[in-house]
């Protein structure tokens, strides 16, 4: 476990009572409240010095509202040190405005728009989504990429379509380890990972394997692959609660990683667990 505090670049919080979230009603054990001070205790033993709060896919016309709310819990707790807000950047030019709004708010660090749950895998390449990616920099803004292992490619295609704009792939691009699916997923995230402006996030892998049954033996050819391809200073931490908790406890997320990476030196260690993220960020 680190000895030091690190930054956490994947929160979810959300109240069902405060914005509509439709997909809560398709996973029962997350359909209710899940508040700073559960989080904080969710954590135990392990010390968080800065959380980076990502949307969490409420009423797209409550984008603001989710902002200006987790502002204000960030007033209670003001560890909470970025915002990836989300945005309809699939509306290209006319996505200007909401980016203005969202980028006035000193918290909002980037954008994150959902590609996971698009039917067609191509969605990123059109062109007007393509343009609303590419107005990012403009804002200071970077862009999450949250998508299934299927939608790499395409991915990568939307990258060298933006060289200007600072990626991140989450969940070290969702692989199939429930089914022990390595490729093409390997030879794909090597292509992405050779785009310079492309970092990763170490999140995401315990509720993409068995939650009953996973271990950390199952994760470690995924750990050790996307070490590998983006090296210790593209890579950080991301713990992904409370979605993590469908499939492993907060401390346990954080031992398998810590045990993926022994050996590194404290400086790496580091890197890894803070100062990645703080660069990327900006926090």
């Amino acid at each position: 476990m680190p000895n030091f505090p690190i930054v956490d670049t994947h929160l979810h919080l959300w109240e069902p009572g405060q914005l509509r979230y439709p997909w809560l009603a398709g996973v029962p054990v997350l359909n209710k409240d899940h508040r700073i001070e559960d989080y904080r205790r969710a954590c135990g033993d392990v010390q968080v010095a800065k959380m980076v709060f990502v949307q969490c896919e409420c009423d797209p016309l409550q984008s603001y509202a989710e902002a200006d709310w987790v502002t204000a819990v960030a007033g209670a707790d003001p560890r909470i040190r970025g915002i990836v807000a989300q945005a309809s950047l699939e509306n290209g030019d006319a996505a200007e405005r909401d980016l203005v709004r969202l980028a006035a708010n000193p918290l909002v660090k980037g954008i994150r728009r959902l590609l996971q749950s698009e039917a067609d895998d191509a969605f990123c390449l059109r062109p007007d989504f393509v343009r609303g990616v590419q107005l990012l920099p403009r804002h200071g803004l970077s862009f999450d990429l949250c998508i299934f292992h299927r939608q790499l490619a395409n991915t990568i295609q939307l990258v060298r379509q933006c060289p200007n704009v600072r990626f991140i792939l989450d969940h070290v691009g969702k692989p199939d380890i429930k089914a022990g699916l390595l490729d093409p997923w390997r030879a794909e995230l090597r292509e992405l990972a050779a785009l310079p402006n492309v970092w990763c996030k170490v999140s995401g892998l315990v509720t993409e394997a068995d939650f009953e049954k996973w271990t950390p033996a199952e994760l470690r050819p995924y750990l050790d692959h996307v070490i590998d391809c983006f090296g210790l200073d593209r890579v950080m931490f991301g713990g992904d609660w409370p979605v993590s908790t469908q499939a492993s406890d907060y401390p346990r997320w954080v031992a398998t990683l810590d045990d993926a990476l022994h050996g590194c030196s404290p400086d790496d260690l580091h890197k890894v667990y803070v100062r990645n993220a703080e660069a990327f960020y900006r926090v």
